[in-house]
């Protein structure tokens, strides 16, 4: 019980130390980062749907764009914001459930690298698509394990919440936008804010979802040499 308690409280000072720090230079690549998986999502969503990524974009002001050919225009929409909160919940998981956080690390780094490569229209999307790969990549290759397990729960948990209040600004706040959501409306006829409401929902169910996971589980551990005999 001690340890299950701590390991929340790990999860809630994370999550405190995120919203503090909010609008800092220090969280301000993961916002872009989630941006990047948020316009990622679209392009696979695209290739899952029969399209393919044409280009991949994002911009200081923490906008991108994802230009796609064929595939469902449906799910290509949907996958931007719950796409990106599903890669933080995922890297969230694997980082408190697994002991391999440097090779996340890395195949973390090496996609941001060659999707920015293969895929980056602008300036910025390379400078920093690379830039955090390559970082990632130093990351994983030369910092302890424990390193590793704390910056991926750190974008993991950045991610869920960055999700959550990009939904609310771009469609609740702002409907007239052209987001996503309001994409989504012209093409089925449910207004924009509809389709922001079930997302966020959406979104907050999974995070506490997602955090309540990672709290609850305990890491899977390698067999001692003991456990290996019997």
């Amino acid at each position: 019980m001690p340890s299950l308690f701590k390991r929340y409280i790990t999860l809630l000072l994370i999550f405190i130390g995120i919203v503090f720090l909010w609008d800092t230079l220090f969280v301000y690549p993961l916002k872009i980062f989630v941006v990047f998986m948020h316009e990622v999502s679209h392009g696979l969503a695209a290739i899952a749907t029969g399209g393919r990524i044409v280009e991949i974009q994002v911009n200081p002001q923490q906008g991108g764009r994802a230009i796609t050919s064929g595939g469902s225009r449906f799910w290509t929409l949907t996958a931007g914001y719950l796409g990106s909160l599903l890669w933080g919940g995922l890297i969230l998981l694997l980082a408190a459930r697994t002991h391999f956080d440097k090779a996340i690390s890395v195949l973390i780094g090496i996609g941001m690298v060659a999707i920015s490569i293969g895929f980056g229209e602008s300036t910025f999307t390379y400078l920093f698509g690379i830039g955090f790969g390559v970082v990632l990549l130093a990351v994983g290759f030369f910092l302890p394990e424990a390193v590793n397990d704390w910056i991926l729960r750190v974008i993991g948990v950045t991610s869920c919440l960055y999700a959550i209040l990009d939904i609310k600004s771009d469609v609740l706040d702002r409907p007239d936008l052209r987001s996503d959501a309001r994409m989504l409306s012209e093409l089925t006829g449910i207004p924009t804010k509809v389709w922001g409401g079930l997302w966020i929902l959406i979104a907050i169910g999974l995070t506490l979802w997602f955090l309540y996971l990672a709290g609850k589980t305990t890491p899977v551990t390698r067999p001692t040499p003991t456990e290996e005999e019997h």
